[in-house]
């Protein structure tokens, strides 16, 4: 069994630069024949000895005919027709066996090359998965792998044994009658020629219609995941017409290999056939004049019937070749796509979580505009964060930078003073836990969703953590914790899926626990009991917290306003709610708080302030304001 520690450190497979990719793509995966080589060895070995058979086979039949037949020998029939018989059976033997031998190495290397494929995903950068379409990739590890699989079991061996093959009986047929032979021989060129000229148009061809292959599983993904969206809407019809759009591009394009091909095969079916009558008129001539034997002719004859189905399928098979140099092709693209968040291999110990961004900055590899810049934060261990900003102002890219989800562009991110570029990923990402606003959950059980940060986690810490995120639900499932949830948990509401992320976060006991706006989902009696309990669990880890209520601001010890991809204001809430009027207007949501109006703050002593921070922090709808406060608006 392959380790998967193994399989995420580095493909083996070291990808080259793009330039020559198609010309070596398949040359690139050989190595994974490496572990059956003892099998491929054995089964080519078996595979000549059937070409062997094969061969023999016409040769005994001009036997039988120029000497029992021929002088009326029963004894003789017996004996050849016998021995013809049971080599008829070990050819069928043998096939058996190199079928047997080729389908459990190809399969072997197709799993082999899917664990390698999907480890690579892994390990890629977030910038790599929000740029491909899951569709295609879902193509690649799927269709293109099974492609790749059926050529190496079946189109490579019969490729390289029909060559043989023909070569060979080429070669008896010449030494059997050369004017025949050399017929043989040149009706071979044509098909040369053919496989040339039409290569190119299906190579392309083949192509397009792998790359639509993946559109097409997209379209079928997005609408069965955003089935209750499209369902709401009552737009089945439009994503219909989506789907019916690219199905109808593919059949196309797979018509117009078909186009390709057909004038192909029409070739390949001609060419023997003519050649098959070249022989007949000639050999019977040749019999006549006494140049051949009759037995010779029926050989010569056998032998050329076994060899229409070698030239014919050389060009179904040298189609296949493109196929899987294509699919070859496409593998390797994901495999060459550099790798720009490695590892590091500090082994300085994590213990306090102090976390600091000193200068930090990002922006996209494609884009000249900063999302962030100049960060400067510092985090104590216990210390608990809340960052503040509008739609739009980089919290999201914020967190994703400290478990290096994404990498700082410029300045750093540091651990106890570690730059977190330099410490091992395991080690980041268990020392960093995360809960997002969008929870992923998994096709699995509550269990297995819920350990998937700590493995290891005792059924205590499980509870624990449930208690912590509210979602006592689980236990009113019908197996409980050994629930098995729907895709993307859409069998649970959102507020369930938000407490069940929450958990998860929770139970993998991190120093540096990351909450971006994991409360968004939930109503405001449930938020204020997991609020509650999530305060004895940022007492002993570093917390970020991203808010975009009040009620959330609670939870830190300080607020950091993020504004235009910057930190503007570091400060608690009350000194932030009283100094910067956009602060105020992010929680506030007032229209007489927005900083671009010139008004009188209704401030009027300390303790009206203090009442309405009091009003904000409880997280009230509705204000509550004095006759004075009214009058002062006035």
């Amino acid at each position: 069994m392959t380790d998967a520690g193994e399989l995420l450190s580095e493909p083996s497979i070291s990808p080259p630069g793009r330039s020559g990719l198609r010309g070596n793509a398949l040359v690139r995966l050989l190595p994974y024949l490496r572990p059956y080589r003892t099998r491929m060895i054995v089964m080519f070995i078996v595979a000549l000895a059937s070409i062997g058979s094969t061969i023999a086979i016409p040769l005994m039949t001009r036997a039988v005919i120029d000497g029992p037949v021929a002088h009326n020998d029963e004894r003789g029939l017996w004996i050849l027709g016998g021995s013809a018989l049971l080599l008829g059976v070990a050819e069928a033997a043998l096939w058996m066996i190199r079928r047997w031998l080729v389908q459990t190495a190809s399969t072997g290397v197709e799993n082999d090359i899917r664990q390698q494929l999907h480890a690579r995903l892994q390990v890629l950068p977030m910038s790599f998965h929000g740029s491909w379409q899951s569709g295609q990739l879902l193509s690649r590890v799927m269709n293109d792998l099974g492609m790749m699989r059926r050529f190496i079991g079946f189109g490579s061996v019969l490729l390289i044994l029909n060559v043989i093959q023909v070569v060979v009986v080429t070669a008896i047929l010449l030494g059997m009658y050369w004017p025949l032979g050399l017929v043989v021989l040149i009706s071979i060129g044509p098909v040369v020629g053919a496989n040339l000229h039409y290569e190119r148009q299906f190579s392309k061809a083949s192509r397009a219609a792998q790359d639509q292959t993946g559109n097409v599983a997209t379209q079928v993904e997005e609408a069965a995941l955003g089935l209750r969206v499209v369902k709401s809407f009552g737009r089945e019809q439009y994503m219909f017409d989506r789907f019916d759009t690219q199905a109808t591009e593919l059949r196309e394009i797979q018509l117009r290999k078909v186009k390709i091909m057909s004038r192909f095969w029409t070739l390949l079916e001609v060419i023997p056939t003519a050649t098959l009558v070249i022989v007949l008129a000639m050999g019977a001539h040749a019999v006549g004049n006494g140049d051949i034997t009759l037995g010779t002719l029926v050989a010569f004859i056998t032998f050329m019937l076994n060899l229409v189905w070698p030239i014919a399928a050389l060009g179904f098979l040298l189609s296949m070749l493109q196929e899987t140099v294509t699919a070859a092709d496409r593998v390797a693209e994901i495999f060459d796509t550099p790798r720009t968040v490695e590892s590091g291999t500090s082994d300085t110990r994590i213990t306090g979580g102090r976390l600091e961004l000193r200068d930090a900055g990002f922006r996209f590899p494609d884009s000249d505009e900063w999302v962030l810049r100049h960060l400067n934060l510092v985090v104590e261990p216990g210390e608990t964060v809340a960052l503040v900003g509008a739609t739009g102002s980089g919290k999201s890219v914020f967190t994703g930078l400290i478990p290096r989800l994404r990498d700082v562009t410029e300045g750093a991110v540091l651990i106890d003073g570690v730059d977190v570029r330099e410490l091992p990923l395991p080690v980041l990402r268990k020392v960093v836990a995360t809960a997002f606003e969008d929870p992923t959950l998994f096709s699995m059980s509550v269990r297995e969703n819920l350990t998937l940060g700590n493995p290891d986690a005792t059924p205590q810490q499980i509870d624990a953590a449930i208690q912590v995120a509210q979602a006592e639900f689980v236990q009113d499932l019908p197996f409980s914790l050994d629930t098995r949830i729907g895709e993307q948990g859409m069998s649970l509401s959102g507020g369930q899926r938000q407490r069940l992320s929450l958990a998860r976060a929770v139970l993998a006991d991190p120093r540096i626990l990351v909450l971006d706006d994991t409360l968004s989902a939930l109503d405001v009696h449930t938020e204020a009991l997991v609020e509650e309990a999530l305060r004895h669990v940022l007492a002993d880890a570093t917390g970020i917290v991203v808010a975009h209520r009040a009620s959330t601001v609670l939870l830190a010890d300080k607020v950091a306003l993020l504004e235009h991809g910057t930190i503007t204001h570091v400060g608690s809430h009350t000194e932030l709610l009283a100094t910067v009027p956009q602060y105020r207007y992010l929680l506030a949501a007032d229209d007489e708080l927005d900083p671009d109006l010139e008004h009188d703050e209704p401030w009027q002593t300390d303790e009206r302030r203090e009442a309405r921070d009091e009003v904000v922090l409880a997280g009230r709808s509705r204000d509550v304001e004095s006759d004075d406060d009214r009058e002062g608006r006035r």
